[in-house]
């Protein structure tokens, strides 16, 4: 694969950004890809090295060395042909995939590894400049209706492969736009979302019905998720209607932190914040915005929904930006023999962290202190980790300045209503319960429903919803077929 000997003669080129000073004037993204020669060279250093872990590094599975030497071969039509076989929408992955292919590529082991996801990023762009990204209609249709609730990449993904198996499909979504939390969970810098409308026309083409502002089944008193939904489905609706249900929406249940000082006015679950400037993007008018501006900000939560708020509250001017990590800060290298080919646990710096940000690690938040209802500032206490457990130190305890607080520690599950109402049965952390074996996977409990993605799995990637999509589709069209062509 690749040149024989281009992982020696050849240094890994990342792609390039916009100065930060520039990027902060605006939501566009800023990452400057990879021309057609730097591909080309990034696709000479694959290695043909035999086993190719980068492809059970990939959750959907890639096959990566393969459009790696069509890249290097100058074959970019039939690179999108391969990358496409795997992969619904490569121009999401490639642009917000953490890439787990790259820790696992062989060359990682005492070198800088392939850039497999700038390589993805630039097939899929050019993919789209030539045109060769077409509705792919069913030959046929067999009559059978599929309703996928939730229309982020898991029912995307799910949508389309069973829309080119002949079935007709409606997806339903309880906001105002396609995309989930690709819309609304992921801000515009990171990727621009004219790229969820091009696919959404290529999936109308293929014969896909989408259906905006419709809740399906009912969310919680009180419940800060984002919803435009003017009506409501019942489950016994979708299930009388449709020959399949399938539950594709995200695990939305944000982590609370209940200390002293919640209820305090200025402290926000990051999806409220990070959903209202993604609709102002896009020419909505809101009755009130959270907003950074001239604000000291505190972000609790050091992964990447933490990062977003990060990059958005430069954005909108704030006056300072701290993001607190209650773990240990990481290795600035990992220990590459003990960890490759999986995942592997180290310092990892945001584009949003280098726009100005002062980050806190091994830091818990005591209280929130506030003045006349408002929240003012943290209390925090430094911790260590002891026999297996997050504990104070004595006299590390201080007070940060707050003016707006975002709390950013992940997603625990799936909206419990939704399951609730269909009567699906729950697993031990509030996901749908389903396995993903060949013969009956992704069935629930409830017959004729199944549920993939966040749903199914809990707060994951991307290219995990893209898999599960996929998957899911395949097991939904043999459900009621009793064969299916699609790949799994």
């Amino acid at each position: 694969m690749g040149k024989i000997t281009g992982f020696m003669e050849f240094e890994r080129v990342e792609e390039g950004y916009q100065p930060p000073a520039e990027r902060l004037k605006h939501y566009r993204e800023f990452v400057i890809g990879l021309d057609d020669s730097q591909a080309k060279v990034q696709g000479a250093r694959c290695m043909d090295c035999g086993t190719p872990f980068c492809n059970n590094g990939c959750p959907i599975n890639n096959i990566i060395p393969d459009f790696n030497d069509l890249v290097f071969r100058g074959d970019w039509k039939n690179a999108i042909a391969v990358l496409h076989s795997t992969n619904n929408f490569p121009e999401f992955t490639g642009r917000i995939c953490p890439a787990p292919c790259e820790a696992a590529c062989t060359l990682n082991i005492n070198d800088d590894p392939v850039g497999i996801k700038s390589i993805e990023h630039a097939i899929i762009d050019r993919a789209w400049a030539e045109g060769w990204v077409v509705p792919q209609p069913p030959k046929a249709k067999t009559g059978k209706k599929v309703a996928v609730v939730g229309s982020g990449p898991a029912g995307l993904a799910a949508a389309q492969q069973l829309a080119r198996a002949g079935h007709d499909v409606t997806v339903f979504e309880k906001n105002d736009r396609i995309g989930g939390l690709l819309r609304y969970g992921i801000p515009d810098f990171k990727m621009e979302k004219w790229l969820i409308d091009r696919r959404i026309e290529q999936m109308q083409a293929e014969g896909v019905t989408f259906r905006t502002r419709v809740l399906v089944g009912a969310l919680p008193d009180g419940s800060k998720v984002t919803n435009d939904a003017r009506d409501v489905v019942s489950p016994e609706q979708l299930r009388a209607e449709f020959d399949a249900v399938l539950l594709c929406g995200g695990a939305e249940q944000p982590r609370d932190l209940p200390v002293p000082g919640r209820e305090l006015e200025g402290i926000h679950f990051a999806m409220e914040f990070l959903p209202q400037q993604n609709k102002v993007n896009a020419g909505d008018k809101l009755k009130k915005q959270i907003s950074a501006a001239g604000k000291h900000v505190i972000v609790i939560g050091g992964g990447d929904t933490g990062s977003d708020c990060v990059g958005t509250s430069n954005r909108h001017g704030a006056a300072s930006v701290t993001q607190f990590e209650v773990m240990p800060q990481p290795p600035v290298q990992e220990n590459k023999p003990l960890t490759w080919p999986y995942w592997p646990l180290k310092l990892r710096t945001s584009s949003s962290h280098e726009e100005g940000c002062q980050r806190e690690f091994a830091i818990a938040t005591k209280e929130f202190v506030g003045k006349n209802g408002k929240v003012t500032a943290v209390r925090t206490v430094h911790v260590e980790m002891k026999e297996g457990k997050l504990v104070e130190i004595a006299g590390t305890e201080k007070e940060y300045k707050a003016d707006l607080v975002l709390l950013a520690m992940g997603f625990v599950s799936p909206i419990a209503s939704v399951l609730d109402a269909f009567g699906v049965e729950k697993d031990a952390r509030g996901n749908a319960k389903a396995s993903t074996e060949l013969v009956g996977g992704y069935a629930t409990n409830v017959p004729q429903v199944f549920a993939a993605g966040d749903m199914r799995r809990g707060q994951s990637l991307v290219v995990w919803a893209i898999r599960e999509g996929r998957q899911a589709a395949r097991a939904v069209d043999e459900f009621l077929m009793g064969h299916s062509v699609l790949p799994r």
